[in-house]
C-alpha cells in the first residue's frame, strides 16, 4: 500500500504546488495591472496640473467664473463658465435621450424579443458602437440637423421664455448635438443592460410570476432592482463618452464669437471643453498659451473622475442594501 500512496501522494503533492505557483503568478500580474492602470491616471493628473498652474496664476480673470477666452501669451484672459455649460448641456441631453431608451431596448430584447429577432436586433444597436465620430457628425449636421430646425423653432416660440430654449436660433447647435451624442452613447448603454438584465436569476421571475404578477410586475420588482447597478455603471460609462467627444461636436456645434455674453441657451452654438482644444491646437505655440488649453482639459479630467466617482459610490450604496 505504501508504494502505491507514496506516488500519488507526490504528484499530488506535485500539483498543489503548481497551482499555489500558478495563484501567485496570475495575482501578482492582476496586481500589476492595477497599479500601472492607477499610475497612468495619476501621472495623467499631476501632468496636467504642472502644465496648467502656471497659466492659471497669470490669468487675468477668474478662471471659473469668467467667460472671456484670450490664450495670448503675456495677457491671458481665459475661464471656463461657457465652456463647463455647453459640455455639460450637451452630456445632459445626451442622457436624458439614451439612459431611457437604452433601458428599454435592453428590456425588450431580454424580456419580451423572441429569440430569432433578439439576437439581430442587439447585433444591429451593437454596430452603432463601430461607427466613427466623424461619420456622426456629418450625418449629424448634413442629414439630421435640417429635420430638427422646425422642432427648434418651435421650442422657440412657445418656451422662448425659458433660459433654456431663448435666444435667436443657430444653426449648429447645442440641442442637435445632444440628440446626436445620444445615438452615439446608446448601444454602451444598450449593450450593458442588456447583459445586467439578463443574469436576473430564473427563479426570482418565476416566483414572480407564479404569486401572480404580470410581465410589467415581474419586471419592475424583480428585473430592474437586480439590474440598477448595472445600469448606472453603463450610464456614467455613456457619460463619459458624451464629456469626452471631440470630433463629432466640433463639426456639429457652430462656434460664438469671441467675447460673447454668457448665454444658456440649448438652440444656439459654443463650444465644449473637448472641441475647444481641438480648434485651437494652433495655438499651442508656447507654453502660456498651451497652459490655459491643459488646464481646460485637467477640468474636464476632474469632471469625468468626478462623474464615476459619484456613480461607484451610488453603486456601493445600493449593493449594502441589497
Amino acid at each position: 500500500m505504501s508504494s502505491i500512496t507514496g506516488p500519488s501522494g507526490d504528484k499530488a503533492s506535485g500539483n498543489t504546488r503548481g497551482r499555489r505557483l500558478g495563484d501567485t503568478l496570475f495575482g501578482g500580474g492582476a496586481g500589476l495591472a492595477g497599479i500601472i492602470v492607477i499610475a497612468i491616471v495619476a501621472f495623467t493628473g499631476i501632468f496636467l496640473a504642472i502644465s496648467a498652474v502656471p497659466s492659471v496664476l497669470d490669468d487675468k480673470v477668474n478662471f471659473l467664473t469668467s467667460t472671456e477666452w484670450s490664450a495670448e501669451a503675456g495677457n491671458l484672459r481665459f475661464g471656463i463658465l461657457q465652456i463647463l455649460w455647453t459640455t455639460v448641456s450637451i452630456s445632459v441631453i445626451a442622457m436624458i435621450i439614451a439612459v431611457p431608451l437604452g433601458v428599454a431596448n435592453a428590456l425588450f430584447l431580454t424580456q419580451y424579443a423572441p429569440k430569432w429577432l433578439a439576437r439581430p436586433a442587439a447585433s444591429v444597436i451593437d454596430l452603432l458602437a463601430a461607427i466613427p465620430s466623424i461619420v456622426y457628425g456629418l450625418w449629424g449636421i448634413q442629414i439630421f440637423a435640417p429635420h430638427v430646425t422646425g422642432l427648434q423653432t418651435f421650442l422657440n416660440d412657445a418656451l422662448g421664455w425659458f433660459p433654456l430654449f431663448g435666444g435667436p436660433v443657430s444653426t449648429g447647435t447645442v440641442f442637435i448635438a445632444g440628440i446626436v451624442l445620444a445615438v452615439m452613447v446608446l448601444p454602451i448603454i444598450t449593450a450593458m443592460s442588456r447583459e445586467v438584465f439578463a443574469q436576473t436569476p430564473a427563479a426570482n421571475k418565476e416566483g414572480a410570476l407564479a404569486l401572480g404578477a404580470t410581465k410589467w410586475e415581474m419586471i419592475r420588482t424583480s428585473v430592474l432592482p437586480f439590474g440598477r447597478a448595472g445600469v448606472i455603471s453603463a450610464s456614467m460609462l455613456g457619460l463619459g463618452r458624451a464629456l469626452g467627444e471631440t470630433i463629432a461636436i466640433t463639426i456639429i456645434v457652430s462656434s460664438v464669437a469671441p467675447g460673447t455674453d454668457f448665454f444658456g441657451s440649448w438652440l444656439q452654438g459654443g463650444e465644449t471643453f473637448a472641441s475647444k482644444i481641438a480648434n485651437n491646437a494652433a495655438e499651442f505655440n508656447n507654453p502660456a498659451s498651451t497652459g490655459a488649453y491643459i488646464a481646460a482639459g485637467l477640468v474636464l479630467f476632474i469632471l469625468t473622475f468626478v462623474v464615476n466617482a459619484i456613480a461607484r459610490v451610488i453603486i456601493n450604496r445600493r449593493k449594502a442594501f441589497v
